[in-house]
């Protein structure tokens, strides 16, 4: 597969996903400036974390209007891969390519540490390499990772089984310790942990490496290669 980093003015994860996929995984990676209008090639997006923008108005809020995302809004649309990590999952929530927000956390403190997760739906492109109900660990590093969205959009997600990710102990404050979700159609994930930080031992652990390569399985099923 080959993917595209996004890359927005403040973007500091962006070496970290090149790197996941890159160099660890061995697929094609590219990054891709928020001054592009095309994605013609590739065949997953990553947004990645930091601070677009320097996280002005809201964190995500003025990513979203940069003239690459009408092209990323337009991938997705396809069905085709999507992955928002931290601030990527807050442009996704802006862009409104998922629902609900994120707010400040709990106590009002950035967060910069490993936590446990529950793989709470094993059955999406993001997810299949991991079993049901599995706990991983994964950094996060974020001061506004506390998801919310209302009573009907919360019924939503359980019914579809949008919520890919929880906390097991909640960090942030988080509707239901919702730590990452995907949208209706299962091809855009949002999560604020880091999993392009869990993917080498030499870097503390390997539980993030799993869900690139649940992206790459599913290329390898659904990618045509001329």
């Amino acid at each position: 597969m080959k993917f595209a980093v996004i890359v927005f003015p403040g973007s500091n994860c962006d070496l970290d996903m090149y790197h996941a996929v890159k160099d660890v995984l061995g697929e094609e990676a590219e990054y891709v400036f928020h001054t592009e209008t095309s994605l013609e090639g590739f065949d997953g997006v990553l947004l990645p974390g930091g601070f677009s923008y320097g996280d002005y108005l809201r964190c995500g809020s003025i990513a979203q209007f940069s003239p690459i995302m009408a092209e990323v809004k337009r991938f997705a649309e396809e069905g085709r891969p999507v992955l928002g990590v931290c601030n990527g999952f807050q442009v996704l929530v802006e862009a409104g390519l998922l629902p609900g927000v994120l707010m400040r956390n709990r106590d009002l403190k950035f967060m910069c540490k490993t936590v446990d997760l529950v793989v709470e739906n094993n059955e999406t492109m993001f997810t299949s390499e991991y079993a049901a109900q599995e706990t991983i660990r994964v950094p996060i590093a974020h001061g506004e990772g506390n998801y919310y969205c209302d009573d009907a959009t919360l019924a939503v997600l359980k019914a579809n089984g949008q919520i890919a990710f929880t906390y097991k102990e909640n960090p942030n404050g988080s509707v239901e310790n919702i730590a990452g979700i995907t949208n209706e159609a299962g091809n855009v994930l949002g999560m604020m942990p880091h999993p392009e930080r869990a993917v080498e031992a030499l870097l503390g652990g390997e539980d993030g490496k799993r869900l690139f390569t649940s992206i790459v399985k599913w290329g390898a099923r659904h990618v045509t290669y001329n």
